[in-house]
Order: C-alpha cells, then structure tokens, then sequence
C-alpha cells in the first residue's frame, strides 16, 4: 500500500513538472496572438492621441 502511494505521488510530481515545462515554450499561436494585442494596444493609442489632438483644436 506504501508502495502505491509512493508511486502516485512520484506520478503526481512528474506531471506537474511536465506541465510546467511545457509552458514555458511560446507556439507561433501564441507569438501571434501577442503582436495582435501589442497592434491594437498601439491603435488605440494613436487613436486617443488623435482624438485629443482634435479636441485641442476644436477648443481654440
């Protein structure tokens, strides 16, 4: 029974590490999906800045 145990926990162990292993590497389904995020983040940027550049001058 000891036995048994001592080989879940073994088999629990690896698997974790595994799992964490296997993370760590970036798929290109994950490199695309990061400069998607970084172009929209800088869209919207540029779409503020804009935005309030019109502000700006529709105040003058």
């Amino acid at each position: 029974m000891k036995s048994f145990i001592s080989l879940i926990i073994v088999l629990f162990v690896v698997s974790l590490t595994l799992t964490f292993t296997a993370c760590e590497k970036k798929g290109t389904a994950q490199k695309a999906g990061e400069k998607i995020d970084q172009a929209v983040e800088k869209t919207s940027e540029t779409v503020k800045d804009t935005a309030n550049k019109v502000e700006e001058s529709l105040k003058k």
